[in-house]
């Protein structure tokens, strides 16, 4: 029997690749921002990350070339005012960054990068809002623990963090695996989700998930344990420059100062092994936790975006199987690290999204 039914939305393949507008309370949910496209077919976007083993070389040798570099010589510092401190939560503690003032908007980084990918978000977003910008548990400055990465566990996480700093609702946004703990906290804690963004990414268990799960570009989803941990150790610039080469639309907005900064903390002792186990939570929990979390709709304002390069409009398509109010927009011309090749369009839709909500 098919688990997904009696899920309404569900798209069939290939039908799962189109565009189809879903009506939200008798209007169209899509909604265009500036500097971004209407969700266009994307058939398009599949096929691109399904070619994407055959730019790995051209993408090593673009990333490793000093001359095709950004003239950026370090990464974007956060703000001055924003403060770094730490909550513990059972085995974790939590990094965290926090700036600014008024209504609080949480910013959730996903696997190659960590709190930091957020910087230039929150120097905007900091002008109105009070930003809150942890390091998931096992990643950035947060701490290793032996377990609990499962993402529903890690939206725990997230309300420890607030209920320290005493926000009682809050913006959600999430990138990559940023994008599962932030729809895991918002089915977790309804009631203290203002709003949700997901930034080009899937969710384990919310349909189209079976098929996205069999893209060859996402085999790194089942890589881990010990075998693979001594395969990558030393080697992790290595490991992390393929994630970045394959999964962006030019590689080289990735500069030289970026993979240094997140290859020298993610080659830290437990890094990779806090990482690889991010990923094996998605078969041994995420998915059964979506599954039943799904069965009730987010009612919540939600704002999907995805990269015109990477998972485009079928960011879309998911949350249109999870949530009743979405709207969309694509990132033309950009891949999946949509702050590293396409901040300002990026943070323009998240900006008018939270200001007109």
């Amino acid at each position: 029997m098919n688990e997904h039914a009696n899920v309404e939305g569900i798209y069939p393949v290939p039908a799962v690749m189109q565009t189809n507008t879903i009506e939200a309370d008798g209007a169209s949910a899509r909604q265009t921002f500036p500097h971004a496209e209407k969700p266009k077919n994307s058939a398009s976007v599949w096929s691109a990350l399904s070619r994407t083993f055959r730019r790995v070389a051209v993408g090593f040798a673009a990333s490793l070339t000093l001359g095709t570099l950004s003239a950026h010589a370090a990464i974007t510092p956060f703000p001055a005012d924003f403060r770094n401190s730490e909550v513990v939560n059972g085995d974790a503690t939590i990094n965290v960054r926090v700036g600014g003032h008024g209504p609080a908007v949480v910013l959730i980084h996903g696997f190659g990068e960590t709190g930091d990918m957020w910087a230039p978000m929150a120097a905007v977003l900091e002008k109105d809002h009070t930003v809150v910008v942890p390091d998931l548990r096992g990643m950035g400055l947060s701490s290793h623990p032996a377990g609990g990465y499962d993402k529903w566990t890690q939206a725990g996480d997230i309300q420890a963090v607030l209920d320290r700093l005493g926000i009682d609702h809050a913006d959600i946004v999430g990138h990559d695996i940023g994008v599962m703990v932030a729809y895991a906290y918002a089915a977790r804690y309804p009631d203290k989700t203002n709003r949700l963004v997901v930034i080009d990414s899937p969710i384990p268990g919310i349909p189209p998930w079976d098929q996205i799960v069999r893209m060859p570009a996402l085999w790194h989803f089942n890589f881990g344990g010990r075998d693979a941990e001594r395969l990558v150790a030393g080697r992790e610039r290595i490991y992390l420059d393929r994630f970045w080469d394959e999964f962006a639309g030019d590689p080289s907005k990735i500069d030289e100062a970026t993979r240094r900064h997140y290859a020298a903390i993610y080659a830290k002792p437990g890094a990779m092994h806090s990482a690889f186990a991010q990923f094996l939570a998605i078969d041994q929990k995420d998915e059964d936790d979506n599954l039943k979390a799904m069965q009730t709709k987010l009612t919540m304002p939600v704002l999907a975006i995805g990269a015109e390069k990477a998972f485009g409009a079928n960011v879309g398509i998911i949350m249109r199987n999870a949530a009743t109010n979405v709207q969309e927009v694509i990132i033309p011309n950009a891949g999946h690290w949509l702050m590293d090749e396409a901040p300002a369009p990026t943070i323009a839709a998240v900006q008018e999204f939270l200001a007109v909500h």
